[in-house]
């Protein structure tokens, strides 16, 4: 298969997420992909569009943009905000770790996009923004 991108970007708000999770999955749908296989990105997606309206604009204005990729059967995504940032991305990403624990958060975000995505690299600066770029290849089905 040849090279396909699309791209999107749209406001802050949590209502949008649903709207990223969908897009993404019908744009990779092109590949193939099971059902397990689409819920993981669909799950991914969500992880890193909440991550970017909850703590990235913390309910500020902003736009998140999300850029999508297909070669061969790989789908490649990169999620940025132009938010707060990360100060410790490494620490970001432990297991249960979270910025707001009076929201209930669980803290595993950025583990759920490693579990589910084959690839997971996060790109933070403070005041900046942060990039997420995930990666998740699709096993060719046997016909």
């Amino acid at each position: 298969m040849k090279k396909n991108e699309m791209m999107l970007e749209f406001d802050s708000v949590s209502e949008n997420e649903a709207f990223a999770r969908v897009a993404v999955a019908a744009f990779a749908a092109q590949l193939d992909p099971t059902l397990e296989e689409i819920a993981d990105i669909k799950t991914a997606i969500s992880e890193a569009v909440t991550n970017a309206i909850i703590h990235g604009y913390e309910n500020k204005e902003g736009k998140v943009k999300i850029h999508c990729m297909i070669e061969d059967n790989c789908l490649k995504v990169e999620i940025s905000d132009q938010g707060v940032g990360i100060a410790d991305v490494e620490k970001a990403k432990e297991p249960m770790y979270t910025t707001k624990p009076e929201w209930e958060r669980s803290g595993m975000g950025f583990t759920f996009m490693e579990t589910f995505m084959d690839h997971l690299t996060v790109e933070s600066k403070p005041d900046i923004g942060t990039k997420i770029y995930m990666d998740k290849c699709i096993a060719k089905q046997a016909v």
